[in-house]
């Protein structure tokens, strides 16, 4: 009986020491690779115009749920900051991203929606060894010396333009409230509707006319994504496939969704999100 314990013990110490090999040798494999779980990545979520960090909310604590560590920012003149429009540009966007990044030990998964999409390409361009990866989600993808003012007056799908409504003092851009929804997240639940319009505020003006500058040798090599909204009403889908082709993007998703997904179907943005992260 006695031998017949210690046979068996050999042969579970044997079976432990066995797993814990294989174990080893996969996690050496994939650092080897340069490969990491996506629950140990972190994102940075970026708002687009007419938006403000409550958009990326429920996005945010899905992915928190699995792991990962989630910055969402709030850029000048949207949410709760007062700032002046007369004092926001593309550059101070730009900047407020950096800040944000600067404790991150490490890189980070820089996601940015709409208007987004021009900062988050200025943000490459100035802190490229920071970004491990660059995800544009319905967004404006920027060529050097673009601005987003020259590349949405070429999209004749979207129906943003018509329903702009400048302020006197030209520093702020108003959409019409009849066409909001419409615009922005026609796809959305009678209670995402009304959060969209109760979260509404006029959009700064001078950072659609503020051109970006882009090298090869900084926001040329960031590894980028993109994910089509495929009914989307603010930025036509034509535009969005131009746009990925002059940027040599060529890992793309695509959701069937207005242009705020993260508000209509968060769940498939999250899961988008932890696919480009797993790659």
């Amino acid at each position: 009986m006695q031998t017949f314990k210690i046979t068996q013990m050999k042969k579970l110490i044997y079976s432990l020491l066995l797993v814990m090999t294989v174990v080893t040798v996969v996690q050496c494999q994939s650092m080897a690779k340069g490969k990491t779980a996506p629950s140990s990545k972190t994102f940075v979520l970026v708002h687009g115009a007419w938006q403000a960090p409550y958009v990326w909310q429920t996005v945010k604590s899905e992915l928190k749920k699995k792991g990962c560590s989630v910055i969402v920012v709030e850029l000048p003149g949207h949410g709760a900051d007062t700032t002046f429009p007369a004092k926001i540009s593309m550059d101070a966007y730009r900047d407020k991203v950096i800040s944000a990044i600067s404790p991150v030990k490490g890189k980070v998964i820089l996601v940015g929606h709409s208007m987004a999409g021009m900062v988050i390409s200025a943000v490459a361009e100035a802190i490229p060894d920071r970004i491990e990866k660059l995800v544009y989600l319905g967004a404006y993808v920027p060529a050097n010396g673009q601005s987003l003012l020259a590349l949405a007056s070429v999209d004749k799908e979207s129906m943003l333009g018509p329903n702009l409504i400048p302020s006197a003092d030209k520093l702020t851009l108003d959409v019409k409230k009849e066409n909001l929804i419409n615009i922005f997240c026609a796809d959305g639940s009678d209670n995402i509707k009304s959060e969209l319009l109760a979260n509404y505020r006029a959009e700064p003006a001078i950072p659609f006319t503020n051109a970006v500058t882009l090298t090869g040798d900084n926001f040329g090599k960031a590894d980028k994504y993109y994910i089509y909204t495929l009914q989307d009403h603010a930025i036509g889908g034509s535009l969005q496939k131009q746009m990925v082709a002059a940027a040599g993007i060529s890992k793309t998703y695509s959701l069937d969704s207005s242009h705020c997904p993260f508000l209509s179907m968060p769940s498939q943005v999250t899961a988008v999100l932890l696919k480009i992260a797993a790659n």
